[in-house]
Parts: structure tokens; C-alpha cells; sequence
């Protein structure tokens, strides 16, 4: 399946001409409960609309709805990436997921995890930056982005390079207790090139502070 599933959360989003230009035409959207607050700025409506209303109520449309249990092991976004998998795509964006309560911010991010193990991949755009899992395959952030890190998220990362940046590395190691990778530079006029050889790190652009 070639296009993408984008799934909009509850989390405030501050800068909405910083998120749209992540969009397409082409995107299958899934607002979470409350996250439907950001569907008219957004300019895209929901195909499926995902929650268990406690903070928001039903909007009781035509569009399709999965009307979830308040008691429940997983959250209106995991939920949402669950489903979004359970109709193909592999491919997802999470836009609405970051800020307000610490406990959700890291649950979602916990999401790219997930959708990784499961062969997908997912991209966290916020109103300050845009972050993903990298692993195996080279990222690069090109000199438009002021600020990168990189961050370790499971077990130890090994084999860890980086290139035309302010802080080079060459076969290291990240670790989960120590934040070695944060708040790093590209080289100006250059574009830096990440690679982890072992384990998976959370690679974080940052557009602007």
C-alpha cells in the first residue's frame, strides 16, 4: 500500500503551518477522541475517527467510528496504529501525540517502537521538530535543521556513526543512562549521515526552538 496513515492525537499543536507541509494529499486520517479538535485547521477530514470519548464527546458522524471501552490496555493512539496495520499500511505519521502529559508523550513515542518491531515505519512531527526510529538504514539531516539528537531507547545501541556534524562519533555505543547523542549540529552547508549498526536510537530534527 502506497499511501500513508496519519494519526492525529489530543496534544496541543501550537504551529499548524509548521505540521501541514508534512502532509498529503493522498493520507488516510485517524483522529483519536478529542484529537478531532485539530481536524478543521489540519484542512483534512477523518476517515475513521478512533476513541473511548472520555474527553470529548461522540461527534456522531457519518465517518466511520470504533467506539473503544474506557478500560482497556491500549490508548486511542496505540489502538489507532494497531488498526492502521490491521489495514495495510506501513507507512504512518503521528501528529498530535507530543506535550501536555509526560506519561502520553513517552507512551506515543513508545508507539515508533512498536510500529518498527512490526516492519512499519512511523514519523512524530510536533510543533518544534520531527523524530523516528532509526536502525540499520542511514538517516540523514540536512544543515536546515539548527539541531539534532540522538537518542538511545532500547537496550544498547552499537556501531554508531556520525558524519559532518559538530560531534562526530565512529563505532560507539549508546546506552540507555547516559544522553550521550543530544543536541548536536550539522555542519553548515553539509548534511549530517547516521547510522546504527546495533539496537534502535530515536533520532530527533529539530526545526526550530
Amino acid at each position: 500500500m502506497n499511501r500513508r496513515c496519519v494519526i492525529v492525537g489530543a496534544a496541543h499543536i501550537g504551529r499548524y503551518g509548521s505540521v501541514i507541509p508534512y502532509l498529503r494529499g493522498t493520507d488516510f486520517f485517524i483522529y483519536c477522541d478529542a484529537g478531532l479538535k485539530h481536524e478543521a485547521a489540519l484542512g483534512h477530514k477523518a476517515d475513521l475517527i478512533i476513541g473511548d470519548f472520555d474527553s470529548t464527546e461522540n461527534p456522531l458522524r457519518d465517518t466511520e467510528t470504533v467506539i473503544l471501552p474506557h478500560v482497556k490496555d491500549d490508548t486511542d493512539t496505540v489502538y489507532a496504529a494497531k488498526e492502521g496495520m490491521r489495514r495495510g499500511f506501513t507507512e504512518f505519521l503521528l501528529l498530535g501525540v507530543i506535550g501536555g502529559r509526560l506519561d502520553h508523550t513517552l507512551g506515543n513515542i513508545a508507539i515508533l517502537n512498536m510500529l518498527e518491531s512490526s516492519g512499519c515505519h512511523g514519523v512524530i512531527v510536533d510543533d518544534h521538530s520531527d523524530m523516528e526510529i532509526i536502525s540499520g538504514k542511514p538517516a540523514y539531516v540536512t544543515d536546515k535543521y539548527p539541531y539534532f539528537s540522538l537518542l538511545n531507547v532500547t537496550g544498547v545501541c552499537r556501531g554508531v556513526n556520525i558524519k559532518n556534524a559538530l560531534y562526530q562519533l565512529d563505532s560507539a555505543e549508546l546506552t540507555v543512562d547516559f544522553p550521550l547523542g543530544v543536541s548536536n549540529e550539522p555542519l553548515p552547508g553539509m548534511t549530517a549521515e547516521i547510522t546504527v549498526g546495533e539496537g534502535r536510537a530515536l533520532l530527533v530534527r529539530v526545526r526550530e526552538e
